[in-house]
């Protein structure tokens, strides 16, 4: 699995951010290539424990190899992040000292042609990161009504042509499905205006992104899932997040905005009720990759790093 090439976006602030404990229990709910969870894994004695989660078994396999060495204990799940709390129950894990959300889709799976994720390459339609989903971008595309295809290009992809889009693909399937991600590509051009092309930006990017999202339910599970990290912290322990689009970045600060909110109670409430207590303080704004790191890893650019603790 040494071909697993991934470069971790914002890795010394990552770690600083989660201010590892060398005795604690740290949880890296987007394993990948292990790049953020080697090392979270140097710094914990053999005392300590590392958790990492991945739905992709390649991730898994990567990871497997590049944390043989640790000192520490190592457990690997392949499983949805979704199923944190559940995780942590089976493994008899009451409290951590922090855990750790890199958003998005990795290098590697971008980069491999047949994954279907990359609007720049030929492949079929798939864009599932876990391969034993029964849903794939081919069941989106072939099987979603012009209506579920507008609302999901534009509530996920934010593009403005949905509509049309869904239209013309709506069309192009109607005489035989649309299979391949070329095939994909082509019919979002001719659904684009020559001049909205020219402007800069491929015109596919949005609407491959809208379709990922769709397939891996990417948003639908965040707030919920952030909620149960916070749930799992350790007086103390530190939840870090990593978002690389708006969508993402949106749920994460509103969420950690609310579990570090005190009173909820209506505003002209003279007195609260409610009784509600903040649950985590916010460590700083929200973090970006340096100048350099984005010239040296151009998927850097659109991150930000976001971090609470747990009070």
């Amino acid at each position: 699995m040494s071909d697993f090439h991934h470069i971790s976006v914002m890795p010394e602030e990552t770690i600083e951010a989660l201010a590892v404990r060398p005795n604690g229990i740290y949880v890296d709910c987007t394993l990948g290539g292990a790049g953020h969870a080697g090392r979270i894994a140097r710094q914990l004695s053999v005392k300590g424990r590392l958790i990492g989660i991945d739905q992709d078994e390649i991730a898994i396999a990567a990871a497997e190899e590049r944390l043989a060495g640790a000192v520490c204990q190592v457990t690997l799940v392949r499983d949805n992040f979704r199923s944190l709390a559940a995780i942590l129950d089976r493994e008899g894990v009451d409290e951590v000292d922090g855990i750790l959300f890199d958003l998005g889709i990795s290098s590697p799976q971008i980069d491999t042609a047949e994954r279907g994720f990359s609007y720049m390459q030929d492949a079929p339609l798939d864009m599932r990161m876990d391969r034993r989903a029964a849903r794939s971008a081919y069941t989106v595309v072939n099987e979603y009504s012009a209506e579920e295809l507008t609302e999901i290009f534009y509530t996920y992809g934010e593009e403005r042509w949905a509509k049309r889009i869904a239209a013309f693909i709506e069309e192009s399937r109607k005489s035989r499905p649309i299979e391949t991600t070329g095939e994909l590509v082509a019919v979002i051009d001719r659904a684009v205006p020559k001049a909205v092309r020219a402007k800069g930006g491929h015109p596919a990017k949005r609407v491959f992104q809208a379709i990922r999202i769709e397939v891996n339910e990417e948003l639908t599970i965040l707030a919920d899932v952030l909620r149960d990290a916070v749930h799992a912290l350790r007086t103390g322990g530190r939840l870090a997040v990593i978002t690389f689009h708006s969508l993402e970045d949106r749920i994460v600060k509103r969420t950690m905005q609310e579990a570090a909110r005190g009173c909820i109670c209506p505003p002209h409430t003279p007195v609260c009720i409610c009784g509600h207590a903040p649950e985590v303080r916010l460590i700083g704004k929200a973090c970006a990759a340096s100048a350099a790191e984005c010239a040296a890893n151009p998927r850097a650019r659109s991150a930000k790093l976001r971090v609470a603790e747990k009070i």
